[in-house]
């Protein structure tokens, strides 16, 4: 569900609203919160009216008031429990909640929850940025609404939500260190050529511009890749401390999938750079597919001489300790930018695979929070479940994930033939036979779905 602009109002409501901007206008503040509720429960996702929604309410309700709590109640329980069954019903009644209390922290938080449901960024972002406003000293929700930021590739936005929170808990670590890394990317980001702007007014001269024009051409050859790696090299000789010809020399390297030098030269960009986050993560990857690689031609080895026993002990050691140095890497990043879900999928990945489950549960539940890598993460937290034998939360993760897609592609089919298993070793045959149904009706040939639902009618 979109968020949509005024020009972007259902007809139908668009006399309902200049009803509510004429009450507003004339200070009509209670007359205008009713319309801009009745607005609101029909058009959601309408951002702007939402926003002016809150404007009135902090008029009447006047500075925030003391903490109680919405979650204090029977009701704040019940009202969390309905957003989960039916978040867009819920809405209107959490509207209701914040008419009494516009900066109540708990209320605005499961208005948060609710819109990141609805994939409703923007308004989620709104919800929590009422609590920053009345609540500066609520660390745990602007924490979360700083790695919100993250998750949506905004850095200078969560930079200054740990700002803000350093200013409430000078001693707080993650906000200092988060604080620090995001200032970081929001550099990064700002330094990025704008694809619409003038390159060769960006240049010192046309010369320069031609060389770097012919650097990112995705077409060289292998020979005419290694032409420009020597002069660099030739370059990086002259000055071994220039940021940017490392940086220019880890990207040869990195195209002529040389991984172990893309891996030292990133490296030492990024010791350069005074600790770019990106670049250590960008040689992280490189050592990964350096390490990747050796145990391909392992691989390839023991395939081609199968009788070696010595070869194979060698590959399966290798196997053991490439399991063991993903996990130790995946939680040396981890450690270095703790707020990042991506990185923290990567180590409850890495746990997965080595057989620590309950290691990787903590780290996969907090990987959800981003919403572009939502699905996979519950894909794995929901094995995860399974190979813990706890095969009712392992499907109430494909619940959730199934929830968030709606086309029949490949990811949908793994999520539902995973539940099929699931339900198989549960004993649900009815359960199983359903989604192993729903794959059978637009792709036939998908694993042994068409056996395991003709089966069924014998």
């Amino acid at each position: 569900m979109p968020e949509i602009t005024e020009k972007e109002l259902p007809a139908n409501l668009k006399p309902l609203w200049l009803k509510a901007l004429s009450a507003v206008q004339t200070n009509n503040l209670p007359y205008g919160i009713s319309l801009l509720q009745a607005v609101l429960k029909d058009a959601p996702g309408f951002l702007d009216g939402r926003k002016m929604l809150r404007k009135c309410e902090f008029q009447v309700a006047g500075p925030p008031k003391k903490k109680g709590g919405l979650f204090g109640s029977s009701g704040g329980t019940k009202l969390a429990g309905q957003a989960k069954k039916d978040p867009l019903g819920t809405i209107p009644l959490i509207e209701k909640e914040l008419e009494k209390d516009p900066y109540n922290d708990a209320s605005n938080d499961l208005l948060f929850d609710t819109f990141f449901k609805l994939d409703l960024f923007e308004s989620a972002a709104f919800a929590l940025e009422t609590v920053r406003k009345g609540s500066p000293e609520n660390a745990k929700l602007l924490h979360k609404l700083a790695e919100f930021y993250i998750s949506r590739e905004q850095p200078m936005q969560a930079s200054e939500v740990y700002n803000d929170i350093i200013k409430h808990h000078p001693t707080d670590g993650a906000a200092i260190k988060g604080s620090k890394d995001c200032s970081a990317r929001a550099s990064m980001q700002k330094a990025k050529w704008d694809e619409n702007s003038d390159m060769r007014s960006l240049m010192k001269n046309s010369a320069e511009f031609e060389e770097l024009e012919k650097a990112s051409r995705t077409g060289l050859t292998k020979d005419q890749l290694e032409e420009r790696r020597d002069a660099v090299i030739a370059k990086y000789n002259e000055n071994p401390n220039n940021l940017a010809t490392a940086k220019d020399l880890a990207g040869l390297y990195e195209q002529l999938e040389d991984w172990h030098n893309a891996h030292a030269f990133y490296g030492w960009a990024h010791t350069l750079s005074n600790g770019d986050v990106a670049l250590a993560t960008k040689a992280g990857a490189m050592k990964d597919r350096a390490l990747e690689t050796d145990l391909k031609n392992l691989e390839a080895a023991v395939a081609a001489d199968p009788g070696n026993e010595e070869l194979k002990a060698a590959l399966d050691a290798r196997r053991a300790d490439r399991l063991a140095e993903q996990v130790q890497e995946a939680q040396k990043r981890v450690d270095q930018n703790p707020t990042d879900p991506q990185l923290r999928f990567e180590l409850g990945s890495a746990l997965y695979h080595v057989g620590d489950h309950s290691g990787a549960i903590p780290h996969l539940q907090q990987a959800t929070r981003n919403p572009h890598i939502r699905t996979k993460v519950l894909l794995l937290l929901a094995r995860t479940f399974r190979a813990k034998g706890m095969f009712d939360l392992a499907i109430k993760q494909l619940s959730d994930a199934l929830a968030d897609l709606v086309a029949m592609d490949n990811t949908k089919k793994e999520v539902l033939y995973e539940k099929g298993l699931i339900h198989t070793e549960m004993g649900g045959k009815e359960a199983a036979l359903d989604c192993f149904k729903q794959i059978y009706e637009v792709d036939y040939g998908y694993r042994d779905v068409a056996n395991r639902v003709e089966s069924s009618y014998a």
